[in-house]
């Protein structure tokens, strides 16, 4: 069966969120079989889609699943979308290394933002949890100067005023809660932000 582009992103996040889920509620939000039927045993996570059978049957059926659980995702607060891509958080932090392994893990990357509008999104987690994000940039070789981490310049920066000021020392670089970006030491804990 083939699936759409966006159907693979929200698998790739619902992967990533199953661990932070596991005990049927989103920490401290509705529990999960609310939104996908009863269901009397401990574990609330919906049965497995079967997807054998009538293909299109199927596929629509995974679909419908699909949705309801991007549904889910977004009233919690766990997911936001913005330039074609899925930004996620499962609330929880890391530093800067943990952060890219976990995103990695889950089959996304740390969020990067490319446009003002992806800035948002990012910034929409970072607002709700009221803490700092990682973002996907680091210094280069060059000190003081900042890159993507496939190397490519950004063509999009939000700076704070007056950074990056860490002259070569904060190699890292993270969101504030108004959406400005800083360049920090990567050993903080701030929250995991992927996008998929």
């Amino acid at each position: 069966m083939m699936l759409s582009p966006q159907l693979h992103k929200i698998l790739a996040v619902a992967f990533f969120l199953l661990p932070f889920c596991a005990q049927g509620t989103f920490a401290g939000f509705l529990p999960f079989k609310h939104f996908f039927g009863g269901g009397t045993n401990k574990q609330q996570i919906p049965d497995p889609v079967p997807v054998a059978g009538n293909e299109n049957g199927d596929t629509v059926q995974l679909e419908h699943r699909i949705s309801r659980l991007e549904g889910v995702l977004r009233l919690n607060k766990m997911i936001t979308e913005s330039g074609g891509k899925i930004f996620a958080t499962n609330g929880k932090k890391a530093n800067f290394d943990t952060t890219l392994e976990k995103c990695k893990e889950a089959g996304g990357s740390i969020a990067t933002p490319r446009s003002p509008g992806e800035n948002d999104a990012i910034l929409y987690f970072v607002k709700y949890f009221n803490t700092y994000a990682y973002l996907g940039i680091k210094q280069s070789l060059i000190p003081g100067k900042f890159q993507l981490l496939n190397g490519a310049q950004p063509s999009y920066t939000n700076w704070y005023s007056n950074e990056p000021s860490g002259k070569g020392e904060e190699e890292c670089v993270e969101m504030y809660t108004d959406g400005t970006w800083n360049d920090k030491k990567c050993n903080k804990n701030h929250l995991i932000v992927c996008q998929f």
